[in-house]
């Protein structure tokens, strides 16, 4: 089997879904039978953040305005917009 990208809450694993490139962590989440929540779809607001726990999630050469260094060094990425590199372990933080 190929890279997949995982998802958890806690250390429960909630689904998971072979790697594809050319889709956004929130496409990979509805692959795998989960809906991660999203608002603008352009990584403004922040709703669609989750945690990078293992693995690679490419950040853009600007960070949108849902993120910030300290986020960044949290693990935090946005689904709407961020896509996943070969293995990917995210976890979805619980709505605000």
């Amino acid at each position: 089997m190929g890279p997949l990208v995982r998802f958890f809450r806690g250390a429960t694993l909630l689904g998971q879904t072979p790697t594809k490139d050319d889709q956004t962590l929130v496409e990979h989440a509805l692959e795998a039978g989960l809906t991660l929540p999203t608002n603008c779809t352009s990584g403004t607001c922040g709703s669609c953040m989750v945690t990078l726990l293992d693995g690679k999630v490419a950040l853009p050469d600007v960070l949108p305005p849902g993120l910030d260094d300290f986020l960044v060094d949290e693990g935090a990425r946005l689904g709407c917009i961020q896509r996943p590199s070969g293995n990917v372990d995210i976890e979805i933080r619980p709505p605000i």
